[in-house]
């Protein structure tokens, strides 16, 4: 009876996966810090594009003072901010090319070295030069290599071993995304789902310690408000449910197009790029530009536009036309090597698909309660999940950026749909495929294994539960 009550009182030792309890916490510390420097970096990258978009608009504006002829203007600085972004990538840092996501999971995957400190400086200027020339690229890129490179230098200057620098990498590349979108949560959530892809408890602690910070900071810097401003919205008709699910296949195999679509436009740019460096970026910047002339609105990273679509519905030729030309802009303006990332621009093309497909079902549904916003705020989840194929981050980060979770149901039903679809048609997600298509373009472009002290551990990481 003793040796029964004894092994009752027992205390059950936790399990850290590894790691001593002095270890987690000098993590669990660090990574504050580091989320405090992620959110200010990112709150000024997001504060000086603002700048940059007032900056373009008034050009284009002041360009047509001067009638027809004023059109040379926005063309000649577009292709201009676009060809010089593109060769400070390639003539400084070539990591920092795109997004700079797929980069982050080859690092934490030990298949390429971290980025150098300088990495910080081209992807911050010469993101606001492309994406505040008017090139189709979001902020969160950017902001998500400048974090996870930031989290790997904090970890340096402590003198900590690789495998605490890689926790701290993947934390404040989270980070930066949570300050990005103002979506803690969203932050961590990636960082476990797409870059680690498991769980694992102390990635967990850092990833949600940095994103905290980075909030804070972030908010300190622009203000508390969402992304995204929703008019209420009623609870989804039971009856519509089939619709959501239908729109999930929909939304799954417009984004297998738009996959194939980056690619085969990334492979285009590479040979242009042969003829001449940044032959695409100019091209591309030039007929920014000419749009820009036309409808400053469509070019850029595009948040006025998702917020339009979560407003009101519009006019479905009009809204379809946006829609096809934003398609097309997304994936030229991403292979032309600049820095900034997809994120953005996808979350444009979910929420307008959404709403034409909303404006289609109330047209053709009449006896159904439809609100064709809503199906615009289900597209930026369902897209996103399909392209990425990361679920949880979508919900989660959608519902973050409008403050609205009235549609969780609606959003899981078309998630659902949107990840079969381009499963079964064998499409991998966008990153897999940009990330393998980083590790040969490392020996193309001679970047030397040396540019950072990479220091793998001779053995793998322990896993949780590892004894």
């Amino acid at each position: 009876m003793r040796d029964q009550r004894a092994a009752e009182t027992k205390r059950v030792e936790p399990d850290f996966g590894g790691w001593r309890e002095g270890e987690l916490l000098a993590l669990a510390a660090t990574s504050l810090v580091v989320g405090l420097a992620v959110g200010g970096l990112s709150a000024s990258f997001r504060l000086l594009l603002v700048e940059a978009d007032r900056l373009r608009d008034g050009l284009v504006t002041w360009a047509h003072s001067f009638g027809g002829g004023g059109l040379l203007l926005p063309v000649l600085l577009c292709a201009a901010a676009a060809t010089i972004a593109a060769w400070l990538v390639r003539r400084f840092s070539p990591y920092a090319s795109g997004s700079g996501i797929p980069h982050v999971e080859n690092v934490l995957r030990e298949e390429l070295p971290p980025a150098p400190a300088s990495l910080i400086l081209i992807k911050f200027f010469g993101g606001v030069l492309a994406i505040g020339g008017g090139l189709a690229l979001g902020r969160e890129g950017p902001s998500v290599q400048m974090g996870a490179t930031i989290g790997n230098l904090f970890g340096q200057s402590f003198g900590l071993p690789w495998r605490t620098r890689r926790v701290l990498l993947a934390a404040g590349a989270g980070a930066g995304l949570a300050a990005a979108f103002n979506a803690p949560v969203a932050g961590a959530v990636f960082v476990l789902e797409e870059l680690v892809r498991q769980f694992e408890l102390h990635v967990a602690i850092a990833a949600l310690g940095a994103s905290a910070t980075a909030i804070w900071a972030s908010q300190a810097i622009l203000g508390p408000a969402p992304d995204f401003h929703v008019e209420a919205l009623a609870f989804a008709d039971p009856r519509s449910s089939p619709l959501y699910f239908i729109f999930g296949a929909v939304a799954g195999t417009v984004a297998v197009i738009y996959c194939r679509a980056l690619l085969v436009a990334i492979a285009a740019a590479k040979r242009l790029d042969q003829l001449r460096p940044e032959l695409s970026a100019a091209l591309v910047g030039a007929a920014v530009g000419g749009l820009a002339w036309f409808a400053p609105n469509l070019v850029g990273g595009g948040d006025d536009l998702t917020q339009l679509a979560l407003l009101a519905p519009q006019a479905l030729p009009g809204l379809s036309l946006v829609f096809v030309l934003r398609f097309a802009l997304g994936p030229a303006s991403y292979a032309t090597g600049a820095p900034g990332g997809i994120f953005a621009p996808m979350l444009v093309l979910g929420a307008q698909l959404g709403l034409i497909y909303g404006q289609i079902c109330s047209l053709a549904r009449p006896d159904l309660i439809v609100q064709p916003v809503a199906f615009a705020l289900v597209g930026m989840a369902a897209f996103f999940a399909a392209v990425v194929r990361a679920p949880l981050t979508a919900i989660v980060l959608v519902t973050e950026m409008t403050s609205d979770a009235t549609l969780l149901l609606p959003m899981l039903a078309a998630s659902f749909c949107a990840m079969v679809a381009p499963t079964f048609a064998r499409e991998p997600p966008i990153y897999d495929s940009l990330r393998e298509r980083a590790l040969p373009g490392r020996q193309e472009t001679g970047i030397p294994q040396s540019e950072d002290a990479f220091e793998p551990p001779p053995a793998p990481l322990p896993q949780e539960g590892a004894e």
